[in-house]
């Protein structure tokens, strides 16, 4: 369940009227990796797999879907439950912090432990500045997919509390659109969708909802998805790590407007 009727008191111009709103559920949800608790997520009780998977690449704990033997879902505790495959090294540091230090709320972002990680994942991946600099699109391009995500977000459109995230194809194509009340936890989502088709991130584009924070550009490095775009403003952490690493970085995408902060000779007029 992740989203119920509440009633409201709805005031229109000198109009006072009654009635029954959608609102949306936060809901802590537990990953356990190996039986062990690694990370209690609050977020929209949907598409929890995806999360999963999209949280555990990000993080670099994995680095396919094949490394992961078994993934299960269990509503009744509120509850994902991995099992990796036995070649996977399952050896954090983190997991020698406390549960609060691994909570991840819907505010600002992941924690400083995970985002410790997840430098230090990309720290040991050698290919991670190879993402194809001579790869263009047109502008349209963006455009007509920010639309297209705001078409298939459908949550938002009923109660404007949520965020969404989609990974389009170089053509245009729509592969898969999640919504989620952390603008993070909707581009782990997509990022899991895509991981379960086993389709490649570098000839994809990221589209967001969300402000383009440092946290988030990070998630599209792991993935090495060359642009990423949003309807919102990117901010100087994002702006630094897209430019180290490659990215394209788009921001204000409205209309027929957008604001490019790094390479903009990958989009063409």
């Amino acid at each position: 369940m992740f989203q119920k009727k509440v009633k409201i008191t709805r005031i229109n111009k000198k109009e006072k009227q009654e009635e029954l709103d959608t609102v949306l559920i936060e809901t802590p949800i537990d990953i356990l990796v190996n039986s062990e608790a690694l990370v209690n997520i609050i977020c929209l009780n949907k598409d929890l797999k995806e999360l999963a998977i999209g949280f555990l690449f990000s993080i670099g704990i994995i680095n396919g879907i094949e490394d992961i033997d078994m993934i299960k879902i269990d509503n009744s505790k509120n509850q994902v439950q991995v099992e990796l495959a036995e070649a996977v090294d399952f050896n954090l540091g983190i997991m020698k912090l406390t549960p609060i230090s691994r909570v991840i709320d819907t505010t600002c972002g992941i924690p400083s432990p995970w985002r410790k990680l997840i430098k230090e994942r990309l720290i040991e991946m050698d290919t991670i500045l190879n993402l194809d600099k001579e790869l263009t699109i047109s502008s349209e391009l963006i455009f007509s997919s920010m639309l297209e995500m705001q078409k298939n977000t459908l949550l938002f459109r009923e109660t404007g509390g949520c965020h969404g995230a989609a990974i389009f194809d170089l053509n245009g194509s729509l592969i898969t659109v999640k919504e989620d009340i952390g603008r993070h936890n909707t581009i782990d989502k997509v990022i899991g969708a895509l991981l379960l088709k086993k389709e490649n991130f570098d000839n994809k584009i990221l589209t967001s909802t969300g402000r383009l924070t440092g946290d988030s550009v990070l998630k599209a490095i792991r993935a090495q998805i060359p642009i990423v775009s949003s309807l919102s403003a990117a901010v100087e952490s994002g702006i630094r790590l897209a430019e180290a690493y490659g990215i394209t970085l788009i921001g204000f995408a409205r209309g027929k407007k957008m604001n490019i902060y790094t390479y903009p000779e990958r989009i063409k007029l």
